[in-house]
């Protein structure tokens, strides 16, 4: 957007509503920049009801005279929830979901001079608004969580574009569909230009049109056909082309930017295709909360946690359960290859007509906002776990349907049979654990007497929850759980693919979770710091792009019933591992094929009958030896680990996202801490007590106070002024560390 300015600093907040009047004099009032959330809370034991309150957003917009001219609109990507806008004490607009964007017209309130801008809303529950009405497992922090612009037009605008490629596989084409609004009495008539360039600039397509007069609303469609040099977005190579559609009258011009990849993603009965070739979908569901300060992540954490299940733990898929997550997220996933699963609020609970309608219109706004996206292969229109409701899906599916056609859609339910309305049977299936089997047949499930596209949308999860802290023995048989399931999913083509639930662990309602507000349900704890089970799928990854070793042992004699490490589970990608222990013994061992047939990388298991092999007859009292683990690609050795036997607390480590931030925008990095042995290996029973301060123009999100749990803690900090900025971490074991970051103005 050519006429948007970002409003996201010089916020007032306070709690309670005020609606007509300025809240500067109030004695609890804080300045705040966006992203916010009204109550930060601690990661664990605290009262979600802190949460059920109200509160008020106020700045100052300075207009001119000939700004009174112009036609403005205050654009909210997302404010939890039930939000109202005022423009100096008069009520100018409201919206209540509070995953997807709003804009108000603000322009026939405004003055020459100064303008107060009020938002309420409010933490409460409120049952007639999705996800609210039931209990659901997550929870939703108040506050104005997403950017807010102020978009400025003198006679017109391209308020939307959709963009769907055609004959993809053949002769790819573009057909546009550019969403215009004249605000002119007498209409506006123009001229649309269109370019379309890829990646080094170089324009595919250059297109000019005369539009003839309108008035209000109008759209506009284009077909450009048989397109030059076109190269596919796929997940190896995610070639996105910059699309620009600018409207031109004798009064000013508007132009609409965006993305856009040629693909082709369908869901059979054979599984899942992208550009005629199968893929099988291995994936993860996100929430979109992050410690403390719940959805108030800014772009730079957004695109971490794309980057994270991407690249570290070698997703292909995300889930966005259970509603619309932050564009920061999903453009990430566009230019990185992860494909996404998006869909609608709520979670088992469907309320009254109202209600329904509401979330009939979620559908409509998700599908409107991020249609453009190439990731996004799926749009979920059914009420996560919730019963039959065939008049209430049958609207949110055929919304989906004639918003957007290239597109199928998924229902994600954990009940079986009943009304198949959508065009992929999604299934949340939790059998293990209640039986020995990994996963259900789908005719099982979805009962017809012939095959369905189908889509394993969560599994493990809270069957086995899992803490970084958990014994080695209880890790292990959660890596385990997560083996067996993925190789079933590759085991059956009818079988899309498996989303794992969950990427982290997550706070949540009392009714859920550990009893500590925390469902501790991810392959990585709230920090993202990876458990054992993220490198189930870490080791999937291709080896010519990143070799992967991890043992599922913390390598001590004493942690696991009757001692020592055998059975062991080494979760790797390499053709095969040697372990050589400090006397010379070694021993070289092989993927687990026989057990894991289907696996493209089945894990190395050394069974107890390696015991005397390796350790002796005697390994309790007799003496643990250091060990070194190889790992071997066609002969040659591409990773290696050491492990210590006396394990010596030797470091703190502290791991950095980026040193270069951006000054007074809110950007965030991450920092993960680390005691380590003399092996460089995480101490998992280590405790220690941080203390943690910066320089003025730093910030820690969260208490300035920490302990290590399970060894290792986490924080993001973020950047105001520019210059060189400190992060000191004083240990009461190591000392002061010190992190420096360079704050750049934005340019």
């Amino acid at each position: 957007m050519n006429n948007s300015t970002l409003l996201n600093s010089d916020w007032l907040f306070c709690e309670n509503h005020y609606c007509d009047m300025n809240i500067s004099n109030i004695p609890t009032v804080e300045t705040v920049k966006i992203p916010h959330c009204s109550v930060e809370l601690p990661m664990s034991y605290f009262s979600e009801k802190s949460l059920h309150r109200d509160f008020t957003y106020q700045r100052t917009i300075s207009v001119t005279s000939s700004d009174l001219a112009k036609t403005q609109f205050l654009y909210f990507e997302g404010v939890m929830c039930d939000a109202k806008v005022y423009v100096n004490g008069e009520f100018a607009g409201a919206h209540s979901d509070g995953y997807t964007p709003f804009e108000v017209l603000i322009t026939p309130l405004l003055q020459c001079g100064d303008n107060l801008i009020t938002v309420t809303m409010s933490g409460k529950e409120n049952p007639s608004i999705p996800p609210f009405g039931g209990q659901i497992d997550y929870l939703c922090y108040p506050g104005i969580y997403r950017d807010v612009h102020l978009r400025t037009y003198s006679s017109c605008r391209v308020f939307n574009v959709k963009a769907e490629s055609v004959n993809v596989l053949t002769s790819p084409g573009l057909k546009l569909d550019i969403y215009l609004e004249s605000f002119l009495k007498e209409g506006s008539a123009g001229k649309l230009e269109v370019t379309v360039c890829n990646k080094r600039g170089e324009a595919i397509l250059e297109h000019v049109e005369e539009v003839e007069r309108f008035y209000g609303k109008a759209v506009s469609t284009m077909q450009f056909d048989e397109l030059k040099g076109v190269e596919l977005w796929d997940i190896e190579n995610p070639e996105l082309y910059k699309v620009e559609v600018r409207f031109v009258d004798k009064h000013s011009s508007d132009t609409f930017a965006f993305r856009h990849g040629f693909r082709e993603a369908v869901f059979t009965t054979e599984g899942f295709f992208l550009n005629g070739k199968h893929l099988k979908l291995i994936g993860a569901n996100r929430h979109q909360s992050y410690p403390y300060i719940g959805y108030a992540m800014g772009q730079s954490g957004q695109e971490l946690d794309a980057d994270i299940l991407r690249f570290e733990f070698g997703f292909n898929t995300v889930r966005t359960s259970h509603y619309p997550q932050s564009p920061y997220f999903l453009n990430r996933c566009d230019e990185i290859g992860l494909l996404v699963f998006e869909e609608i609020p709520g979670w088992q609970h469907i309320g009254d007509e109202d209600w329904q309608s509401r979330s009939v219109d979620n559908v409509k706004a998700m599908i409107q906002r991020d249609w453009n996206h190439p990731s996004i292969i799926l749009w979920g229109v059914r009420i996560n776990e919730s019963d039959d409701n065939f008049d209430f899906f049958d609207k949110t599916n055929r919304q989906a349907k004639v918003l957007d056609s290239t597109r199928q859609t998924g229902g994600v339910r954990c009940h079986f049979k009943g009304d198949f309305q959508e065009d992929v049977f999604t299934l949340n299936d939790f059998i293990l654990g209640e039986t020995d089997d990994p996963l259900r047949k789908p005719a099982d499930t979805h009962g017809k007497d012939y095959d369905v596209p189908y889509l394993v949308t969560e599994y493990n999860g809270h069957m086995f929850p899992t803490k970084r802290i958990d014994n080695e023995n209880w890790q292990m048989e959660h890596v385990t759980r997560h083996l067996r399931v993925l190789n079933e999913a590759h085991s059956n083509d009818n079988i899309s693919g498996a989303i794992t639930w969950c990427m982290a662990d997550y706070n949540t309602h009392k009714e859920f979770g550990s009893g500590d507000m925390v469902c501790h349900h991810g392959v990585s704890d709230a920090f993202r710091k990876p458990k054992f089970a993220a490198y189930v799928y870490a080791s999937q990854i291709n080896p010519s792009k990143k070799a992967v070793m991890e043992p599922v042992t913390y390598w001590t004699v004493g942690e696991r019933c009757a001692a020592g490490v055998l059975p062991l589970i080494i979760l790797t990608n390499c053709d095969c591992v040697e372990v050589t222990l400090e006397n010379g013994i070694k021993g070289k061992f092989y993927p687990a094929r026989e057990q894991y047939p289907h696996l493209p990388h089945p894990p190395v298991i050394i069974g107890t009958e390696a015991a005397d092999q390796l350790f002796g007859k005697h390994s309790w009292g007799g003496g643990w030896k250091n060990a070194t683990f190889t790992g071997y690609l066609e002969g040659e050795v591409v990773v290696e680990r050491h492990f210590s036997a006396s394990k010596i607390p030797s470091d703190l480590t502290v791991n950095v996202q980026k040193n270069q931030l951006l000054a007074n925008c809110s950007d965030t990095a991450r920092v993960l801490i680390e005691t380590v042995d003399q092996s460089g290996n995480i101490l998992p029973y280590f405790s220690d007590f941080l203390t943690l301060s910066t320089s003025d123009n730093l910030e820690v999100i969260g208490p300035k106070e920490v302990i290590l749990e399970a060894g290792t803690t986490g924080l993001w900090v973020k950047a105001k002024g520019a210059g060189n900025a400190v992060l000191k971490i004083h240990s009461h074991k190591f000392g002061e560390r010190e992190v420096v970051f360079d704050v750049v103005e934005q340019k």
